[in-house]
């Protein structure tokens, strides 16, 4: 059984208030960090009006969701959240750069028994991890959008990490009340990799005018029995997130994931899915809402 009692989170976007939503269900006391008030602001009212929901729908009772809220605490700075944690998860924009930064400092900052995991869909845990002085305390912890709905967790081991640090992360996923697999690290790991493939190729269809956008989510959903299609799941997940992904993967793995050029064009234009209020389809409500408070939020 891990010693894991707190848990810092780092960047309070759509990925990281999901994964303090389900650290604090878990049982763990859950430190949220933004630089953004707003950021921290936003996630507060949803992780509540998600917790309100799951009462709702019966699949949480009203006081174990009231406990899990009172397990959430906020932190304007790295520095506020992670010095007490025991388990730091880095939520920050799927760039190797960003990822690197936060890396660098948490080490810098969090006692040297805290374990370091990235959220990162794709990215070498080994290279964040080598940044630090505590290589066998990195771990990846993969989660999936939204959290606190999505099951799966990919526990990815990085070339250093230890059986202790690996060993916790699955308790921890487990208590989250995630099903954990474990994955030697490789690019893209399972399902990114897979996924960035079905994404990158519905794209190419679209642009070749094979059919429309509708139709082959509809495929993919009746044929093959996808809960959603390629496109509604990249508008989701974020078409600069996708992008990124791909670049990574062309990079590493060679030129069966070359982004579709109409994906970077997409992009390019500012079409980047549910958050912008348009990617491959059009969500006005998401539109109608304030701007986003800057680039980087998106994604965090």
């Amino acid at each position: 059984m891990s010693q894991i009692k707190t848990v810092a989170v780092i960047g309070a976007g759509i990925m990281g208030r999901g994964i303090a939503h389900a650290a604090a269900v878990g049982g763990y006391r859950t430190i949220l960090e933004d630089l953004l008030p707003a950021a921290l602001r936003r996630a507060e009212s949803e992780i509540r009006a998600n917790l309100d929901k799951a009462v709702e729908l019966g699949k949480v009772a009203a006081p174990d969701a009231d406990a899990a809220f009172g397990r959430l605490e906020y932190a304007g700075s790295v520095e506020e959240a992670a010095r007490e944690a025991d388990l730091v998860i880095e939520a920050v924009p799927e760039e190797m750069e960003s990822k690197i930064e936060i890396f660098t400092l948490l080490d810098k900052i969090c006692r040297p028994t805290t374990i370091l995991a990235s959220n990162t869909s794709s990215l070498s845990i080994t290279e964040i991890a080598s940044v630090t002085y505590r290589a066998k305390k990195c771990v990846g912890m993969h989660f999936f959008n939204p959290v606190h709905k999505m099951k799966l967790l990919e526990v990815v081991r990085a070339l250093e990490t230890d059986d202790d640090t690996l060993a916790t992360a699955v308790d921890v996923g487990r208590r989250m009340g995630k099903e954990v697999v474990v994955i030697k690290e490789a690019p893209g790991f399972i399902t990114t990799r897979i996924n960035a493939m079905i994404g990158n190729e519905a794209f190419y269809m679209l642009q070749e005018g094979i059919a429309t956008a509708e139709d082959i989510d509809k495929a993919l959903k009746l044929g093959l029995n996808h809960p959603m299609g390629p496109f509604e799941l990249v508008d989701l997940v974020g078409l600069d997130t996708r992008l990124n992904i791909l670049e990574y993967l062309h990079k590493s793995l060679g030129e069966k994931y070359r982004p579709a050029p109409l994906l970077v064009q997409y992009v390019k234009a500012g079409r980047l899915g549910r958050k912008s209020g348009r990617g491959v389809y059009e969500y006005p409500e998401a539109a109608a809402k304030s701007a986003p408070l800057n680039s980087k939020e998106l994604v965090r």
